[in-house]
């Protein structure tokens, strides 16, 4: 089996056909999502790239300490000793940056040009190279291969021709602005809503964009060898808001669901451990990236080496129970860091099943899944519920921390059901 793992950030679940949105063009995605798994409720860890990774490849929580004690080999170097060929492409230059990397076999780097003004064709367009690059690795690889491709995505220049936002603009629109830098602003009380609609048909057309080349790099792989025995996931580290909470880009990084509710699917070669997918499938389940380590381990049949050593805590989690239909969920709940800029801690957030809890400048509740964009805090309502999930992250940070962990306390009824 090979693998394929498709990380773009700033992608947005809001703005994807398969978590329901119905105004932007993403046809390759909604097929994608239609031949594989996806995820309904993955949730980042973290908001931070550094975090995102030591989550994702070492399976260490980003609220975590560091233990001498508690090292291991990460993802790659566990996926080569089972002989299989590793290999990290991205153009983003943090990647090269993080020691991580550096156990990976092979780093493929793709230099970013500086982009002043849109593309005139799709060819032409940053995004166009780098899955060129990716087709081109791929055209010449041979298996068993693991390529990790990260990309800049929605975060780096919005540089898609200027149609592909315009098409998103309604008769009556001023025309979308020509930026091809992400903004990143918040916005005042009384903004201008024409301004916000210029950014999000500008962001609109990106995502086009990007759907477009996701689906030439379907294309290829459908069309040759690596059809039968490919396991393709698509994800990312983090979303992009728009406008909700008044934030637009990365502002803050405030720990709202627009920036941690991130896109998660997979597509399984045929049959691949008794899946037998040929249809689409999705899961409610609570779920993170950092759950793509021990799913492509056990993919590769190296399951017992999934978890760390040395007493550390990990919520990492196989997702093929799920994706067989042996289990219906794999966490009761996901927590989340928050960036330190240097002058504060960001705070932290937690996911249950009914709801989700941002701590940092305050307490704010929302009920899930209800409430998907969080409009409606509740914390002042509900303060038995705000206590109690405090308790729960405090109980989670100190197993994090602890030589011998044991296991955590059962969610009280009202954080799994909600209020009657």
């Amino acid at each position: 089996m090979n693998a394929i793992c498709l990380i773009i950030d700033r992608l947005s679940t809001g703005y994807l056909g398969a978590y329901g949105n119905t105004w932007i063009e993403t046809p390759a995605l909604d097929r994608f999502a239609c031949q594989g798994f996806t995820f309904d409720h993955a949730w980042s860890e973290s908001p931070r790239l550094d975090g995102f990774y030591r989550s994702v490849w070492e399976g260490i929580h980003p609220l975590a300490r560091r233990q001498s004690s508690s090292r291991h080999d990460p993802l790659p170097r566990r996926l080569a000793t089972a002989g299989v060929a590793t290999t990290l492409l991205s153009d983003e230059w943090a990647m090269a940056e993080n020691p991580l990397a550096q156990s990976f076999d092979e780093l493929v780097e793709i230099e970013s040009q500086a982009v002043e003004n849109a593309a005139g064709s799709v060819e032409q367009t940053h995004a166009a190279e780098c899955f060129a690059r990716i087709i081109d690795w791929l055209d010449a690889a041979r298996g068993p291969f693991f390529l990790w491709c990260h990309l800049t995505g929605l975060g780096g220049a919005w540089d898609a021709p200027y149609a592909f936002r315009q098409q998103y603009a309604e008769e009556g629109d001023p025309p979308p602005p020509s930026m091809v830098r992400p903004p990143s602003i918040m916005l005042e009380e009384d903004y201008d809503p024409d301004t916000l609609l210029g950014i999000t048909q500008s962001y609109a057309g990106q995502v086009s964009l990007f759907d477009t080349c996701i689906g030439a790099l379907g294309d290829f792989i459908a069309e040759g060898p690596l059809a039968e025995d490919t396991l393709l996931a698509v994800a990312s580290p983090r979303g992009y808001p728009l406008g909700e909470h008044r934030r637009v880009g990365p502002c803050d990084e405030a720990l709202h669901g627009e920036l941690l509710h991130v896109p998660l699917m997979i597509r399984f070669p045929q049959g691949l451990g008794g899946t037998g997918l040929d249809w689409a499938a999705r899961s409610q389940a609570l779920v993170t990236p950092a759950d793509l380590g021990p799913t492509l381990l056990d993919c590769w049949g190296q399951f017992a080496d999934a978890q760390p050593t040395g007493g550390q805590f990990t919520t990492a989690r196989s997702l093929l129970p799920l994706v067989r239909g042996q289990s219906e969920t794999v966490r009761d709940r996901i927590c989340m860091a928050g960036v330190d800029d240097g002058r504060k801690n960001r705070g932290r957030s937690i996911r249950v099943p009914a709801w989700y809890l941002r701590m940092e400048d305050g307490d704010s509740l929302y009920a899930k899944p209800a409430d998907r964009w969080e409009f409606n805090d509740v914390a002042d309502r509900c303060r038995e519920v705000v206590e109690s999930l405090h308790k729960v992250t405090d109980e989670f940070e100190q197993h994090l921390q602890a030589q011998e962990p044991g296991e955590l306390s059962a969610l009280d009824d009202v954080l799994v059901h909600g209020l009657e």
